[in-house]
């Protein structure tokens, strides 16, 4: 139940309009509700400022679009990440609305008035080969609430790509940036910015590369301060990461103005 909702039912039994036992029964999947294969956490927007996000991978259609319907029905925007085109078809059964992006392999279902934008988030990828991930990182970023702005395939192999870029690194509150091979341009990016910078190890690369462990290795040893480290290929991780940041940002803001 969105706060809103929750809101004006506790509004409505204060008014009288709406009976204690009436509100009982609409509370009963408070906070969560157990599907007997998923137990969804209803009360995530509350506590996080964003419902429950489906991890698609490994799920079947059917478990999928059972959640995705339930977590609909109220009212929430609904994030699923790691999906196939065969779930979205299935998805878009039930939501025909619901947006799909391919290359990010996310779905996004909006419901209701989307939420107020807030702080900047550039998502940055050193390769072609890296978008998958970027994507995914700025699909989750913008649906919960940044501003997203993306520059794309300006790796170290071409430095003079990136310095083309400055303008937009100095517009971002967060970096995020999405790196495979020896992971390097998060460092670079991090010597050229005063922001927080988010590394996104990919697993992309030849065979030394191991999946992207030598590129989150090359990251959690950056020589730049205020590099942090989030999973290979955690676009998800990384976005999220970045929209919390920003909302903290817009909070310390209010807070600053309200103590002058």
């Amino acid at each position: 139940m969105e706060r809103n909702t929750l809101r004006q039912l506790l509004e409505d039994v204060k008014n009288g309009t709406v009976g204690v036992d009436a509100a009982l029964t609409k509370m009963k999947d408070l906070p969560f509700e157990d599907l007997g294969f998923a137990v969804i956490d209803h009360h995530r927007t509350l506590r996080k400022g964003f419902p429950e996000v489906i991890f698609c991978q490994g799920k079947t259609i059917e478990h999928i679009v059972q959640i995705f319907s339930r977590l609909g029905a109220g009212n929430k925007n609904i994030l699923g990440t790691r999906a196939s085109r065969e779930v979205y078809l299935s998805v878009r059964e039930i939501y025909p609305a619901a947006v799909y992006n391919e290359l990010a392999r996310t779905i996004v279902v909006s419901h209701g008035e989307n939420p107020n934008k807030t702080g900047n988030v550039l998502v940055l990828s050193a390769g072609t080969a890296d978008l998958p991930v970027a994507e995914e990182a700025a699909v989750t970023a913008e649906v919960m609430g940044s501003h997203v702005r993306k520059a794309y395939d300006i790796g170290v192999a071409g430095l003079h790509r990136l310095l083309d870029k400055l303008e937009l690194i100095r517009w971002a509150h967060v970096i995020i940036v999405a790196a495979g091979m020896e992971g390097a341009l998060p460092s670079v990016i991090g010597g050229l910015a005063d922001q927080p910078v988010i590394a996104v190890p990919t697993s992309t690369g030849y065979g030394a590369s191991f999946n992207g462990l030598s590129a989150l290795l090359g990251m959690l040893n950056s020589c730049a301060s205020g590099v942090s480290v989030v999973n290979i290929d955690n676009g998800f991780g990384a976005g999220a990461m970045a929209n919390t940041i920003t909302r903290m940002i817009e909070r310390a803001t209010k807070e600053n103005s309200l103590i002058r």
